[in-house]
Formats: structure tokens, sequence, C-alpha cells
């Protein structure tokens, strides 16, 4: 059964056209369009856009923000713990460039600075040791490759340390990795 009376205000479905109903007969209703045309649609072509009070009470006194809230699916919330593995434990970067060594590098011989960057590299593999870091990587450069000689060097003096270029994608070329099997009786 359709609840449209004469004079309501109505609004076509599917077309840009609102008027005031001027006829109801059966199924059919007859309008007279804002433009003073009358027409006639099928009720379900309808909708009544007058009383606007009777949709104020659908949603009574809830805000339309409480009733998106009601509408609103629960969304369940997931928490995946990260398993970390060794590839993602802390890992100490020792750049060994000189300018990063040192304030002022003017006026140093290459011998002086290659003193200071093994001196340095040594103290940090020293350190890592004893802090019983599995891993540290020494920045380098390519250069001549004077460095990384001294620093290879430098390595196979130690027991249980192994060492490799780092990873080309992370670092780049000029830097090397350094594996320290830690003893268990330490």
């Amino acid at each position: 059964m359709h609840n449209f009376e004469i004079g309501d205000k109505v609004s076509v479905l599917d077309e840009d056209i609102d008027g005031v109903v001027l006829k109801i007969k059966d199924t059919s209703i007859t309008i007279e369009t804002i433009d003073g045309f009358v027409m006639t649609y099928f009720v379900n072509e309808l909708i009544k856009i007058n009383n606007i009070n009777h949709l104020n009470n659908v949603f009574s006194s809830k805000s339309l923000t409480s009733v998106l809230n009601d509408k609103a699916e629960k969304k369940k919330r997931y928490f995946v713990k990260e398993k970390k593995n060794k590839k993602d434990e802390f890992v100490l970067e020792v750049d060994l460039h000189i300018e990063k060594l040192v304030k002022n590098f003017r006026g140093l011989s290459n011998f002086e600075i290659l003193n200071i960057q093994m001196d340095n590299a040594k103290g940090q593999l020293e350190f890592a040791i004893r802090k019983r870091m599995p891993k540290l990587v020494f920045i380098h450069g390519v250069g001549e490759g004077v460095l990384k000689s001294e620093l290879e060097f430098l390595f196979s003096k130690y027991d249980g340390i192994t060492f490799k270029e780092a990873s080309y994608q992370k670092y780049g070329v000029g830097a090397t990795e350094v594996y320290i099997k830690q003893s268990l009786n330490r």
C-alpha cells in the first residue's frame, strides 16, 4: 500500500524531476512538476520528499556519528609479533673514512691516516668481541685497497673471526662484514 497523499512533495527516482501530488488512482500518481507540467508515474517510481520531520523521527535522538558507528563493522585487530633472527640483530657499523674519524686531517700523511684508521678498527673490533656482538661491518671505501688489505691482515690475527664483502645492496662496494664466533667459556 502506498502512503502518498494529495499535496505531498515528491521526487521521481530515476529522473531529476520534483513535483506535487495532484491525483492518486490505484498504483499511479499524477503530479505537477516544478516547471508546471502534469505527469503520471507509478507509485514505485516516486519518493516523498516533504516530510522532513518524519525522517528526523527515524533517527530519533541519535547523532549521525553514532548511527554510522553502529553501522560500522567491528574490525578485529591482529598483531603479529615479528620473530627476530640473527639478520635483524643490531649490527655495529664502523665508518673508517678519515673525515669521520678526525675533525681536521689536512697535513696528515697517508701513513698517519692509515694508522688512525687501523687503531680505530682494532678498538672497535675488540669492543665488539668484549660485548659479544656476533657481527660488525667496517666501511673502508674503495680507494687503492691499502686499508682493506690492512683490515684483512688484522682480522687474520684473531681466532674465531671470519669476514667477507658486505652486502652490495646495503653498503655498495667498499665494506667488509666481520663475524665473531663467541666461545662459550668467556
